[in-house]
């Protein structure tokens, strides 16, 4: 069986993660097998922290939402609960948007929202 010579395959592969190593500081720039074990470990924090970006901002809209509800003599949870006996169909996002850029539209949906409940 012939011998096989890597030479083209290889290289790309190894341009492809030094590439991705651009920006790094020292032989984590320049040595590839240090940039591959920095891009590795750098994709993985990646590939989490788009699930945990998602996590945290729904977090801070709960939190907007809250602060604005309480306002209305509401808490979050009655809120939800209201709007979702009203049929409204806001996701978190919107309503966080719109309670921090226009809070007269916020207050004529937490009107829904308490008319709901009671």
């Amino acid at each position: 069986m012939p011998r096989v010579r890597r030479g083209f395959k290889a290289r790309r592969r190894r341009k492809k993660v030094l590439k991705n190593a651009k920006g790094f500081v020292g032989g984590r720039r320049k040595l590839y097998q240090i940039a591959k074990e920095t891009t590795d470990r750098g994709m993985a924090f990646a590939y989490r922290d788009r699930k945990v970006k998602k996590r945290q901002f729904r977090k801070l809209w709960i939190v907007r939402i809250n602060a604005a509800v309480r306002e209305h003599g509401l808490s979050y949870s009655r809120f939800i609960d209201g709007l979702n006996k009203a049929q409204v169909e806001l996701d978190r996002k919107v309503l966080a948007d719109l309670a921090v850029s226009d809070p007269a539209g916020f207050a004529a949906v937490a009107k829904l929202a308490k008319e709901a409940i009671a």
